[in-house]
């Protein structure tokens, strides 16, 4: 019975200190909601790197063209 009461206020301990962040304005993050973060920054880069090259290769494709 003492361990559960010992996760019980831990749990709400958690929970208030989340409560806090929020009215502070602060947003309490959770690992996944982090990592969910990381991964879309991460596919945007990739995708703007992805971009970028596509570009340059068409650019230079159409140097090649005009050369010939």
């Amino acid at each position: 019975m003492a361990t559960h009461s010992k996760v019980r206020v831990a749990a709400e301990a958690q929970f208030r200190k989340s409560l806090k962040a929020t009215w502070k304005g602060k947003t309490a993050s959770t690992p996944y909601e982090a990592e969910a973060r990381a991964a879309r920054n991460k596919t945007a880069r990739l995708k703007e790197l992805r971009l970028a090259k596509e570009a340059s290769e068409k650019e230079a494709k159409a140097r090649q063209g005009t050369e010939n």
